[in-house]
């Protein structure tokens, strides 16, 4: 690796010096805590124990007083406190007995008062014989605990606290927890404080003050980071520790100096507490009753808990980021599950005012109390749905009419708008807004592309209020609904115009023929929003003859449409004028041949007859043109199947159809089908022929022809379990009745 000239090698983990200045920080602030061992030492001498000599490190653990620390006094002389304690007797025994002794964790308070200071040692009494074996006095060699003790203190306080942080305990029982630990600790009486930043960084709010008056937290509760602004605000303000020891003259203190002597305080120490990105999470305060200037250990006192408070308040911060990040993704979730249900109800209707009542029920109570749709129909607005908690609310809602160019109707501003309008008040012009109790409202355009046909109007009562998101929720749930109604009514009118169409292409009555009776089957496929393929005609003839046909187009739409009336309409016209089935299907497949490319090109079946009714039934000639075989139903309910030749229409400009002739008795049908019918599916599997014939024999023996329409639809249904059917399905029955007798001549 190459190192810049003038910079220091740098140092890799597990190298000497290789501690960042962070861990350097930490380290100096454990030796500041737990101090550096040292040992005592101290020689006695006679029964008095008068001092004769000791080290600087006894002078020191004393307390450093001259006149408490000097060679030549009796130690009890010296140190009265220290008679009462029995310090004295372990050496008066040693002295007497010449036997060593040792304590552990010897507890002693030096001086007196509010000033007496606890210590700890670990001590050795030894003899100190003389020549001739005489204890002449006592040697005491010992170590100050003092520090280890208040380490061991220190450390499990530590311990239970990163424990609490661990266990997600809630921050102020974390933060009450530690300033109470703090103030344990500390030699002297210390009073600790624990503010959190805002989110902005620049407010301090009350964290845990257990041993502060309320009326103090109460009052710097909310208080400004600035420079100058006590100690706190200022730490927070700078990023660094601002010391005060007299608050009664530091000019940080100006604005808070008659509350600090109310709360009976006179120094204060703050510390930032920061983030691991430096953001300001807040302060950590230590408050003295006097005057008083921090040393080494009480400083690293505040660094160590300032640590340990930044990760309470982060772990916090992190458990209030999941939270609320777990709720934002429930709400979406709620959300979602409400618009996708709600559009599920919208869409289940292919009818625009059902479409609406689903939008008014779906909006009242999750969106607000009340819930009104209106829409602009023939210049006038008209109320079409309503939701409310009780019937009588929703009667006089639902009678209530806004008017439609009214200036102060918020329905008619945003009719003209196409902009949502909402309001923390009842809404303007008249309406039953006291009598319901209505306190806001939210107006939302319905829109068919950028023009407004509608609005749903919600309405607050009581405490309800709109907020952003309950706005946003609605206008998408507006403009679903506006989709579903603007789909079921382009829906509504093609299928009416399909019907209406397809009702010009059928008969719109059957007609009355003679010794016949007529009966007619259709069902389209699908949800009949395109014109079928199949169709059927009778019509009259001259010389009392009857033409029927039954035929099948290819495709569907407004091409089958064409190609189904040019077949009708071309039957009509030329029956009349030839003379048989085979000249008019002739006939017929010209027109198709001729027709313009535009018109269709496709091919057409057909079953193509006449009958002429007769004293003993019908008698019938037909023809049949690639179309599915006529069924012949006779009195003993036998089915004959008329398979005559015949290939399909509009393909080649010539036709080979031959004509068949048959009579039909009394109770006699002909049934001539589609192949809708026979092709009707239950997954893989056909109706087909066979299950036809059984259908139609299973007509009564004296029949009418819708009989035999009921036994063939019938089968079908319950072979297809009731599903939709893939092809249109049409049936024309002629059936021969009995001959009219003659009624008798009256007698003379």
């Amino acid at each position: 690796m190459t190192r810049v000239p003038g910079q220091p090698a740098a140092q890799t983990a597990g190298q000497p010096g290789a501690h960042t200045a962070a861990e350097a920080a930490a380290e100096e602030d454990l030796r500041a805590l737990f101090g550096r061992s040292s040992t005592l030492f101290a020689s006695f001498a006679g029964p008095a124990h008068m001092l004769e000599t000791a080290n600087e490190a006894f002078f020191k653990a004393l307390g450093g007083d001259p006149e408490r620390t000097r060679t030549g006094l009796p130690i009890g002389q010296m140190l009265p406190e220290l008679v009462a304690q029995g310090f004295i007797a372990p050496l008066d025994r040693v002295y007497r007995t010449g036997i060593p002794h040792t304590d552990r964790d010897a507890r002693v308070l030096l001086g007196g008062g509010a000033g007496a200071r606890e210590a700890f040692f670990d001590l050795t009494y030894e003899p100190r014989p003389d020549v001739g074996g005489n204890v002449m006095g006592v040697r005491v060699i010992g170590v100050e605990t003092t520090q280890v003790k208040h380490a061991q203190r220190l450390t499990a306080e530590h311990r239970v606290l990163l424990e609490q942080i661990a266990r997600q305990a809630p921050l102020p029982d974390v933060l009450d927890g530690m300033a109470r630990a703090i103030e344990d600790l500390a030699p002297e009486e210390v009073l600790v404080s624990v503010l959190l930043a805002d989110a902005d960084g620049r407010h301090l709010r009350h964290g845990a003050a257990p041993s502060l008056p309320d009326f103090y937290n109460r009052a710097i509760d909310g208080i400004a980071t600035g420079e100058g602004v006590g100690s706190c605000g200022t730490a927070a303000h700078r990023r660094r520790s601002v010391i005060v020891t007299d608050i009664g003259t530091d000019t940080f203190w100006d604005d808070f100096r008659d509350l600090a002597t109310k709360a009976g305080v006179a120094a204060c120490w703050s510390t930032p507490i920061l983030a691991r990105d430096g953001a300001l999470l807040g302060t950590f305060a230590m408050y003295h009753r006097v005057p008083r200037a921090p040393q080494e250990t009480d400083l690293a006192l505040a660094r160590v808990f300032a640590d340990t408070a930044a990760l309470a308040i982060e772990r916090h911060h992190a458990d209030q980021a999941r939270t609320a990040a777990e709720a934002r993704e429930k709400a979406a979730r709620d959300d979602l599950a409400f618009l996708l249900d709600t559009s599920t109800a919208l869409a289940s209707d292919l009818d625009a005012a059902q479409t609406l009542h689903h939008l008014a029920a779906s909006c009242a109570p999750a969106l607000a109390p009340l819930c009104a749709v209106d829409v602009v129909e023939s210049g006038r607005v008209r109320r079409v749905a309503t939701a409310a908690p009780t019937q009588d609310e929703h009667d006089l809602l639902a009678s209530h009419i806004p008017v439609y160019d009214a200036v102060d109707d918020a329905v008619a501003r945003v009719l003209a708008s196409g902009t949502s309008e909402v309001a923390r008040r009842t809404p303007t012009g008249p309406g039953p807004w006291h009598t319901l109790g209505v306190t806001g409202y939210l107006c939302v355009p319905l829109m068919d592309r950028e023009r407004a046909f509608g609005t749903l109007t919600l309405l607050s009562t009581g405490e309800h209020t709109f907020d952003g998101h309950t706005v946003a929720l609605a206008e998408e749930l507006a403009r679903r609904a506006a989709s579903s109604a603007r789909n079921a009514r382009q829906y509504t009118h093609r299928a009416a115009l399909a019907r209406d169409l397809q009702a010009g292409l059928l008969l719109p009555d059957l007609p009355d023929v003679p010794g016949t009776d007529v009966a007619t089957y259709y069902h389209p496929a699908g949800e009949g929003l395109d014109i079928g393929g199949d169709f059927y005609d009778v019509f009259p003839l001259d010389d009392g003859r009857w033409a029927f046909l039954l035929g099948d187009v290819c495709g569907r739409g407004a091409i089958a449409a064409t190609t189904t009336a040019l077949v009708r309409h071309t039957a009509r016209a030329v029956a009349p004028l030839l003379p048989g089935p085979a000249d008019v299907v002739t006939a017929v497949n010209r027109a198709l041949t001729n027709r313009p490319g535009s018109h269709g090109t496709g091919f057409v079946t057909l079953v193509y007859g006449q009958l002429t009714p007769t004293p003993s039934g019908l008698d019938i000639e037909l023809v049949r043109a690639g179309h599915t075989p006529p069924l012949h139903l006779d009195t003993d309910r036998t089915v004959h199947p008329i398979d005559t030749p015949g290939i399909l229409l509009g393909i080649s400009e010539t036709t080979h159809v031959t004509p068949r002739r048959l009579h039909l008795r009394p109770h006699e049908s002909l049934v001539l089908y589609t192949d809708g019918i026979t092709e009707a599916r239950r997954g893989d599997q056909l109706f087909g022929d066979e299950r036809l014939v059984a259908a139609v024999s299973d007509a009564p023996a004296r029949h009418a022809a819708q009989h035999v329409i009921d036994a063939v639809t019938r089968s079908v249904h319950t072979f297809t379990a009731g599903l939709d059917i893939d092809d249109d399905q049409a049936i024309l029955v002629l059936t021969a009745t009995e001959p009219t007798r003659p009624s008798a001549a009256p007698r003379a």
